[in-house]
């Protein structure tokens, strides 16, 4: 670790290029008329080497080599279809839970009404905005900044939360921005996968799915202001509840899986032991799928030339689909300072915590670099320290720690 950096800091000395800028929600609006469908194509790569160990007080892990884990990516394409109408589609092309390529989810974004003649109504669409589809709810910040398969320029460091609010389902969003305020409402499903009926081998009884009857309900209020060209702040609280549902998936909805490939894996002489697809949530932890779920994210975004802080604490209550109650709660702390003639190069370091009602608790931390040779490439390298505390399931306590790469282009 201490010769990757010195080679990322020499680099920093003598090379500047381009710097990752964080988005947020983005105004889609064309900068000129549109008279016939617009398309843009994309894709997004990354590629990591992984050289962890792991270790629990008493159980028997399966050994963990070291080498390149499975390349992901992702296939993008958005298309203006008229002044101020997007629709977009994603589609996985490889992920640590499918090697075949699948349909994340779409949506339309509408932030103007071209096909309405209203002066009424062009008005109000200076304020509001609109997304619909099955889609990445966009509840909280921290989605903003997560690794999303292929999609890993975003993200500073290599792994995501623990407790990882991301999901996509079928949901409807509206917004109202105003001198920096933001206000959104929405409505979804809250199921990652949606079907109309299910049926259970153990009671071997079949059951109506309706989704009238399970809705959930999120928002946001924020202010995100750009004070300077070198000072930006930004605040926001989400919340989401849900009083029913069938297989709630707002912290159990990432198909393409964690960023550490098979930690803390116990051996059960199974193939599933070492099968990446299998164990695609290794790393993270949270209550799974949910019947009631009630979660607060609070996130405080802070740019001060080249210093950055990313906060974010979150609490998340309910119960399982069997109705056992659970309370999680986790906070996160990120820093980075950008440097280099336009801040390609960054230094990091993420502290983040969970805990549930339980004694059981877990604290990861990540401190690395990064270069951004091209504003569409980056190069990360990073040590990870994730500790396991009261786990029954380990004897008690355990983790992993080690040295993360990760390379990633999207365009």
């Amino acid at each position: 670790m201490k010769n990757i950096l010195m080679i990322i800091w020499a680099l920093v000395l003598t090379t500047g290029v381009f710097a990752q800028q964080q988005k947020f929600e983005d105004s889609f609006s064309a900068d000129e008329a549109i008279e016939k469908p617009r398309i843009r194509v994309g894709a997004d790569f990354a590629m990591q080497f992984q050289g962890l160990s792991h270790h629990a007080d008493t159980a028997r892990l399966i050994p963990l080599g070291k080498g390149i884990t499975l390349p992901t990516a992702n296939f993008n394409i958005e298309a203006d279809l008229a002044d101020g109408v997007i629709v977009n589609l994603t589609t996985y092309l490889s992920s640590r839970h499918h090697n075949d390529a699948w349909v994340k989810g779409g949506y339309l974004f509408v932030d103007q009404l071209p096909f309405i003649e209203s002066p009424a109504i062009t008005k109000a669409m200076e304020f509001l905005s609109f997304r619909a589809g099955v889609m990445e709810l966009n509840y909280g910040d921290a989605h903003f900044r997560r690794t999303d398969n292929g999609n890993a320029i975003r993200n500073p460091f290599v792994g995501n939360y623990i407790i990882d609010a991301f999901t996509n389902s079928p949901a409807f969003e509206a917004y109202f921005n105003t001198g920096g305020f933001l206000l959104m409402g929405a409505i979804t499903t809250g199921n990652v996968n949606p079907v109309l009926s299910g049926y259970s081998a153990a009671t071997r009884q079949y059951t109506a799915f309706n989704a009238g009857k399970e809705l959930a309900l999120y928002s946001k209020i924020g202010y995100d202001k750009q004070f300077t060209d070198d000072f930006r702040v930004r605040l926001t609280l989400s919340g989401y509840h849900a009083s029913k549902s069938h297989a709630g998936s707002l912290h159990f909805g990432d198909r393409a899986g964690a960023r550490f490939y098979l930690v803390m894996n116990r051996a059960t002489n199974s193939a599933a032991d070492v099968d990446a697809s299998a164990n695609f949530t290794s790393g993270n932890w949270g209550p799974g799928m949910t019947n009631k779920d009630n979660s607060v994210m609070l996130n405080l975004f802070v740019k001060y030339f080249g210093a950055e802080f990313f906060g974010t604490l979150e609490s998340v209550k309910g119960t399982l689909l069997n109705g056992t109650e659970f309370d999680f709660g986790q906070f996160a702390l990120e820093g980075l300072y950008r440097l280099g003639s336009d801040e390609q190069f960054f230094l990091g370091v993420k502290y983040n915590a969970a805990k549930n009602n339980t004694p059981s608790r877990i604290n990861r931390l990540e401190a690395g670099a990064g270069w951004f040779p091209l504003k569409n490439i980056v190069i990360k390298a990073e040590y990870v320290d994730q500790n396991y505390k009261n786990f029954d399931v380990y004897g008690g306590g355990g983790g992993f720690d080690g040295i993360m790469v990760e390379s990633a282009i999207s365009f």
